[in-house]
């Protein structure tokens, strides 16, 4: 069997399929696995009960989780494998742990990207509203214990199980088109160091390659709102196992979608306000940092500035500051409004309503927590997103990274669906490759949750072993 890209996806169904007794060999473009899953945070979203939320005092139910998602991954999220993954949560969690995941039983309960210390829970958005009007809100972001981004501890861990389970893998090799055998995908052709190279799968194919960020051309004709950002990407997101995958008649779905990773401070941004170039707020800014970012490009262009006090940005420890401070100071608004360039007496009316209601505890615009709710007061600050984390001389950049969320679409068990809904015989895929999870919506760990737990599923299937997946427990039985 040939799994295509070792990244999360393809480590769990490498695994997978090898402890299923398939003969696994995974082919990766790069010198090593990795891939963006190994540059990432490394938290995955999980939920439903697992024994790291009983651990920190947290009662959660597969129902509740679920309630969660379908809220946050946006419209036209696939609602079968938000079901089939919410329920499955807590055997996944554990089964993470079997291959020796650690995760610590505390919790970070601050408004960021990436918590500095090593605790085992965070919380990403499931306070902030609309959620609480849906679900119980309880964190759910795994993290695996250590300081800052952990996806390379994630994926050598990974790695470790797949290579041990027997999956063998042959690096600095390019998939460039599949081979198919009447109706059936029999393997592939591709490319290391320069000379072509034909490999047949006696099982079938599994495509983890990824998304298309770093296919401008692909972006055009898909995402042209992602066009001319920083991508968030290993550097081999260049949508090839889609393309192949469509040459032999594979649907793809919300191709449009993608996530935005604003660069700004969440926990300046949750103290202050976010406001538009009109100096207007548009979403509630204690919410989870990529809906923020989503907002701020879809429906405002990324124009737009983030505006605290002194007060704010000095409760914001200086090891959560990543080195930003403002590039905008001002003794009233007056003229931090001059500064920066909105229309005389717009932000001066924004934060006038803003500090009338936030000294009531009361947000009837937006609905920020009453924690993060008082009135700004002088001297107040201006930070642009286009400079965060860039030196004094660097030009300004966009003001935000990017990744796609569309991909091939995919059954449970990810065989590859053709423009009828049809399986494509020998073709399976998981990851970013595919259209997962998330639809135009997105929570941090979704992408790593759906590419181990969908890779998982389609190794079993694609090596004949599929499984039925039990919600409750680390045992698997397995299916007809």
């Amino acid at each position: 069997m040939l799994v295509v890209g070792f990244g999360c996806a393809g480590g769990s169904a490498a695994y997978e399929a090898a402890t299923s007794g398939a003969d696994v060999l995974v082919l990766e473009r790069a010198s090593g696995p990795g891939g963006a899953s190994a540059l990432s945070g490394g938290e995955v979203y999980l939920g439903g009960g697992t024994a790291l939320q009983e651990a920190c005092g947290f009662t959660d139910t597969p129902e509740q989780m679920k309630a969660f998602l379908m809220e946050a991954l946006g419209p036209d999220c696939d609602e079968a494998k938000v079901t089939a993954y919410c329920e499955g949560s807590v055997e996944h969690y554990d089964w993470l742990v079997a291959r020796g995941i650690p995760f610590t039983a505390s919790v970070w309960d601050a408004p960021t990207w990436v918590p500095p210390t090593e605790d085992g829970l965070m919380w990403l958005g499931e306070a902030a509203y609309p959620f609480p009007d849906r679900a119980v809100p309880v964190p759910r972001g795994h993290r695996p214990t250590v300081k800052d981004f952990g996806g390379w501890l994630l994926m050598d861990k990974l790695k470790e199980a797949a290579t041990a389970a027997g999956a063998r893998t042959q690096t600095d090799t390019v998939a460039e088109r599949l081979i198919v055998d009447g109706d059936r995908v029999v393997g592939v052709v591709a490319r290391q160091f320069g000379e072509p190279v034909t490999i047949r799968a006696r099982k079938a194919v599994v495509l983890t390659t990824g998304g298309f960020v770093d296919d401008d051309e692909m972006l055009r004709q898909h995402a042209p709102q992602l066009v001319g950002h920083e991508k968030v990407s290993c550097g081999g997101e260049d949508g090839s196992g889609i393309r192949m995958a469509q040459a032999v008649g594979a649907a793809v779905r919300h191709m449009s979608a993608g996530q935005v990773a604003i660069t700004l401070i969440p926990g300046m941004a949750a103290r202050g306000m976010v406001v538009n170039g009109q100096g207007q707020r548009f979403i509630n800014e204690d919410c989870y940092p990529g809906r923020i970012g989503q907002a701020a490009l879809f429906r405002q262009g990324l124009d737009c500035w983030v505006v605290l006090d002194e007060k704010g940005y000095e409760e914001v420890p200086e090891n959560e500051r990543w080195g930003v401070r403002p590039h905008f100071v001002a003794g009233t608004v007056e003229e931090l409004e001059a500064e920066i360039g909105i229309p005389t007496g717009a932000l001066q009316k924004t934060v006038e309503l803003y500090n009338a209601h936030a000294a009531n505890g009361e947000d009837p615009l937006f609905h920020k927590r009453t924690r993060f709710l008082r009135p700004l007061e002088a001297p107040y600050a201006a930070i642009d997103p286009k400079r965060c984390f860039r030196g004094p001389t660097d030009p300004p950049g966009s003001g935000a990274a990017v990744f796609t969320l569309g991909g091939l679409q995919t059954d449970l068990d990810g065989h590859v669906l053709d423009l009828d809904g049809r399986p494509i015989p020998g073709l399976y895929a998981a990851g970013r490759s595919t259209s997962g999870l998330a639809s135009w919506g997105y929570v941090s760990g979704t992408s790593l949750g759906d590419g181990t737990y969908f890779g998982r599923r389609a190794g079993r299937a694609a090596a004949g072993s599929p499984i039925e997946w039990d919600a409750r427990s680390s045992s698997a039985a397995p299916g007809a």
